[in-house]
């Protein structure tokens, strides 16, 4: 599906958990001087302007990372602050980074990077917002491309799958293409994000996961007011195959912050 845009919900509660384990992780990754390969399959535009008349419409923004910096409910030094405020002495100060730009900003010159993105304006504006990084993007599907890729050079990285579920097969999809792609590159992390919903159609494709008995799976979730009384999602979850060390902790660190918000 092409009609999805994300400057719509960028900045919400569900991208400040995924963004804030995000960068948790591929800073923990960049400890190591060994290179690494860092994939998407859904990437965006990978820079939004939160003053857009689209995102101020929804107001998940206000509600979501402007809240989060105003209560000062992550660490200082948190990586995922830090890239915003990077990002922010170069865009202005209502900037806010998509899971390319957090990446771009964080990983190094020896690391390798490819996005997919399907929606030709949104490829194009990702194509800017990562000019001069050296990241491979293709107008490609996601799935398509991390499976032609899997096993990577170098092999030591990650994967985020971060769908926008506007197609309704996809959560039955979604755990056949997790085992295949563990199944060709066994070592990677596969990070797949989720919306918790109202109506549960995401329970079956959790359940469906567990039962492969991946291995080093973190299964985070948090859950918080629903953006609008209409608005189904009311929570967003993460699902981490080869889990790095310590991001649990980070994860219950996590949790206890979106507590309180309340």
């Amino acid at each position: 599906m092409l009609s999805y845009q994300h400057i719509y919900h960028a900045g919400n509660l569900a991208d400040v958990q995924k963004h804030a384990l995000l960068a948790w992780m591929l800073t923990y990754l960049t400890r190591k001087e060994k290179p690494l390969t860092y994939m998407e399959s859904h990437a965006g535009r990978g820079l939004y302007q939160l003053d857009a008349p689209e995102a101020v419409k929804t107001g998940e923004a206000e509600a979501g990372v402007e809240r989060v910096l105003t209560d000062g409910i992550l660490p200082a030094d948190h990586p995922l602050l830090e890239a915003i405020a990077y990002l922010r002495a170069k865009h202005g100060a209502h900037a806010y980074p998509g899971s390319p730009w957090i990446a771009a900003s964080l990983l190094r010159v020896q690391d390798t990077m490819h996005f997919a993105e399907l929606h030709p304006q949104e490829r194009a504006a990702l194509d800017v917002a990562l000019k001069g990084t050296g990241a491979r993007i293709r107008q490609q599907d996601g799935y398509d491309l991390a499976l032609s890729i899997a096993p990577p050079t170098p092999r030591r990285g990650m994967l985020l799958i971060d769908p926008s579920y506007e197609v309704k097969t996809e959560y039955a999809r979604l755990p056949g293409i997790i085992a295949k792609l563990h199944r060709k590159w066994n070592v990677g992390i596969i990070a797949l994000w989720y919306p918790i919903l109202r109506d549960g159609r995401h329970a079956p494709m959790l359940n469906a996961l567990e039962h492969q008995k991946l291995p080093g799976v973190l299964r985070h979730e948090v859950t918080f007011p629903a953006a609008r009384e209409s608005h189904g999602m009311v929570g967003s979850g993460m699902f981490i195959v080869n889990a790095p060390y310590g991001v649990s902790d980070e994860a219950q660190r996590l949790t206890e912050s979106f507590k309180s918000l309340g």
